[in-house]
C-alpha cells in the first residue's frame, strides 16, 4: 500500500477522532465518504495511545489488526476504540485524559513466515528497527510492533523472547519446532502534539 505522510495525517486523525467520540459520546465514529474511499483498501494497523506525564511517554493502550481483514479506514476506527477502551492491561480511557494523549498510528505490511533451517537462525533473520514481529503457537499469538524493540533497546534475541513473553509462552519459545515466526514492517505517523503528525523514524 503507497500512503503519503498525508494519508498518515489523515489516519492519525481518524484514529483520534473515533477515540474522542467514543470517549464523550458513546458512539462509533463515521467517517466522511471522502476519507472512506481514499481509505478502502484492506491493511493490517494498530492505534497506539500514550499518555504524556511530566513530559515522559508512558503506553495508556495499543490494539489492531496484524492481517488485511478489513478496509483501512474501519480498522483504524475500531483499533482505536479499542485501544481506548479494550486494551486489558489498562483501565478505559477517561475524558479527563484526551489531552494528555498522544495518538500513533502503524499500518503494516502483509505478515511474512520467517523460513529457518534451524530456530538458531532467527536471530540472523531478523532487522531491529525495522521488523516487526508476531508469533504463532498451537494455543494462541503474541505480536510486537518494530517500534517497542527500539524503544526497549532490544537486540534480536532478546525481541523474540520478548515476543515470546507476549504470547504467554516461556522466553526461549521461540526455539521450539511447533513455534511459527513471522515479520512485518510499518509505515508509522505519531502525534508530536495535538494536531501535529509526524511519521515516525525507527533508525538511530
Amino acid at each position: 500500500m503507497n500512503l503519503t505522510d498525508e494519508d498518515g495525517r489523515l489516519l492519525v486523525e481518524l484514529a483520534r477522532k473515533a477515540i474522542e467520540e467514543y470517549v464523550v459520546n458513546r458512539r462509533k465514529y463515521d467517517p466522511p465518504e471522502d476519507v472512506k474511499k481514499r481509505f478502502s483498501e484492506k491493511a493490517g494497523v494498530f492505534v497506539t495511545i500514550n499518555r504524556v506525564i511530566g513530559g515522559e511517554k508512558e503506553l495508556r493502550g495499543c490494539i489492531g489488526f496484524p492481517e488485511a481483514i478489513l478496509p483501512l479506514h474501519e480498522a483504524v476506527v475500531e483499533a482505536a476504540i479499542a485501544a481506548a477502551t479494550e486494551d486489558p492491561r489498562f483501565e478505559p480511557l477517561s475524558k479527563r485524559e484526551l489531552d494528555e494523549i498522544l495518538v500513533e498510528v502503524s499500518v503494516l505490511t502483509p505478515l511474512q513466515l520467517i523460513k529457518v533451517d534451524s530456530p538458531l537462525q532467527y536471530p540472523e533473520k531478523i532487522k531491529v528497527g525495522e521488523d516487526g514481529l508476531m508469533l504463532k503457537w498451537v494455543w494462541g499469538s503474541g505480536l510486537l510492533l518494530p517500534q517497542v524493540a527500539v524503544e526497549y533497546g532490544w537486540n534480536a534475541r532478546e525481541f523474540l523472547e520478548n515476543l515470546c513473553l507476549k504470547a504467554g509462552i516461556t522466553p526461549d519459545s521461540w526455539l521450539r519446532k511447533d513455534v511459527k515466526i513471522y515479520k512485518f514492517q510499518c509505515l508509522i505517523w505519531e502525534e508530536k502534539k495535538k494536531g501535529e503528525v509526524v511519521r515516525k523514524n525507527l533508525k538511530k
